[in-house]
């Protein structure tokens, strides 16, 4: 049907710079053509320019344009033009354009946008003009379904994915702060958002932004909090998720960063009835607000992150109750040795008193002596070991030295032996320190090549000098171990001027 129009229809779109009239060719045979060359491509936003360009074409009209409508809020969020230039409107001096035709395109009963046609190179529009542009339509309406659940399937794919490896990297390891990183940042990836902010509870009652993952200056953003009994927060405490249009200018939002945004989803992070957090993913101002879509396969997300959040704390607290096994099963160990080497010592001692007149009296003494200095060193080094935080990386050189050798244990089946001499953690620094590491490895893993090696010996002596009378660090690793020609193996030794 063929109408008047002023500069602008409801495609939201005025004409400009006319392109020069296509080769004359049998209405129909473009038509089928069209057809089939719309459903082709399922890329969306590829198929709604095909569609305004196949317009213009098959009617002989100068500028198309196809204004993309929002099923909630009724208002133009996309255009797509034929013949017009960057603005979407008229070139300087050009006069406006009069005859108009416009049709709307359905998908599923529902108008997904007006396709409006305007100055047909022959004259006016036809009959003829208007039923191929219905023809068009209908078959667009079902070409963009058809797009519309690719796409959907393509989006709920990646979410899906995203959460799967959010529930992996959760699953294997980190620290929480580490968790709540990963959250946010894969789903202010899968959400296009600007920012991805994770808000916990905090003292005063209200929630507080712990992470922010930012495309911009995530300045001024973490330690902002949500105050108690606010709108949002109550409704957020209630397991409900908050869907903002413009965060900038809603009433509900009362922080002072949401100036920054525009279009926001609040999703509680909530498992087994228990709230972990929210999870916040705003846009920038002026950018497209979400769908229904992006709003539910984010509330999914936030649901399956939860649950992974939940599980990764708990396998965190096994982690921590293995190692207050172990070091219980480590104090018992001790407890045993112990008493085992001081009744020993006990023994000679006593020995020693009833042959005070023998003359190996003094080498008794020594070797008993020797034994009781052995003990202490072996109580104090196990004792420290039982002091480092768990789960976390030891941050003293005494620490760094007997992660080493306890790594090395889980491969050569025995815990190797360690002393310290002197105030190490005071006077080894770097880059000695790395040296001496390095050093310590390369010895353990020598020792472990050789056969028959059931026992190690590793000192660490921070009093040590060296011949030009500089003070240094001694590391010296000896091992029960024997060479290929019989032999005893060497015992290494590294030193360092401090």
């Amino acid at each position: 049907m063929t109408e008047e129009a002023a500069d602008a229809g409801p495609c939201g779109a005025a004409p400009a710079a006319a392109p020069a009239p296509a080769p004359e060719k049998p209405a129909l045979s473009m038509l089928l053509e069209a057809v089939l060359s719309i459903g082709s491509d399922l890329e969306l936003r590829t198929m709604l320019q095909q569609i305004v360009d196949t317009a213009t074409a098959l009617t002989g009209a100068r500028y198309g344009a196809l204004g993309v409508l929002d099923p909630e809020r009724g208002t133009i969020v996309e255009r797509y033009t034929s013949g017009l230039d960057g603005t979407g409107g008229l070139p300087p001096g050009r006069p406006p354009a009069r005859p108009f035709l416009g049709t709307p395109i359905r998908v599923h009963g529902q108008v997904f946008g007006n396709l409006c046609l305007t100055e047909k190179h022959t004259g006016g529009f036809t009959d003829a003009d208007t039923a191929v542009l219905g023809a068009l339509a209908s078959q667009a309406g079902i070409a963009i379904a058809n797009a519309r659940l690719y796409a959907a399937a393509r989006q709920r794919e990646r979410w899906i994915e995203g959460a799967a490896a959010v529930t992996t990297a959760l699953l294997t390891g980190g620290s929480a702060a580490d968790a709540l990183m990963t959250v946010a940042e894969r789903a202010r990836t899968l959400a296009d958002a600007c920012a991805g902010v994770v808000l916990q509870p905090n003292e005063e009652g209200g929630m507080e932004i712990v992470t922010a993952s930012t495309l911009d200056d995530p300045a001024g953003i973490v330690g902002t909090a949500i105050a108690p009994g606010s709108e949002v927060l109550v409704q957020l405490l209630g397991g409900e998720p908050v869907f903002i249009e413009d965060s900038a200018t809603d009433p509900r939002m009362t922080t002072h960063v949401r100036s920054r945004f525009g279009p926001s989803m609040m999703l509680p992070l909530q498992s087994g009835g228990r709230l972990i957090g929210t999870l916040a993913l705003p846009r920038r101002r002026g950018d497209r607000p979400y769908t229904a879509v992006d709003r539910l396969l984010a509330t999914q997300f936030a649901s399956q992150a939860a649950l992974a959040l939940v599980l990764a704390d708990a396998r965190h607290d096994r982690e921590q109750l293995a190692v207050y096994e172990d070091r219980d099963r480590i104090a018992r160990d001790l407890h045993d040795l112990v008493v085992q080497r001081l009744f020993a010592t006990e023994m000679m001692l006593e020995s020693t008193r009833r042959r005070a007149a023998a003359p190996d009296t003094d080498e008794l003494l020594g070797r008993a002596v020797d034994e009781l200095d052995s003990t202490i060193q072996e109580v104090r080094t196990a004792i420290f070991a039982l002091q480092q935080p768990p789960a976390e990386a030891p941050t003293t050189f005494r620490g760094r030295v007997l992660r080493e050798t306890a790594g090395a244990a889980a491969v050569l089946g025995f815990q190797p032996s360690v002393h310290f001499t002197g105030a190490v953690d005071a006077l080894v620094r770097e880059p000695v320190d790395r040296q001496l590491l390095a050093a310590l490895r390369g010895a353990l893993a020598t020792a472990h090549r050789r056969a028959g090696v059931s026992a190690i010996e590793v000192s660490v002596d921070a009093t040590a000098v060296l011949p030009d009378g500089r003070a240094s660090v001694r590391l010296t690793v000896a091992d029960d171990g024997r060479e290929e020609d019989g032999s005893r193996s060497p015992t290494v030794t590294w030193q360092a001027p401090l």
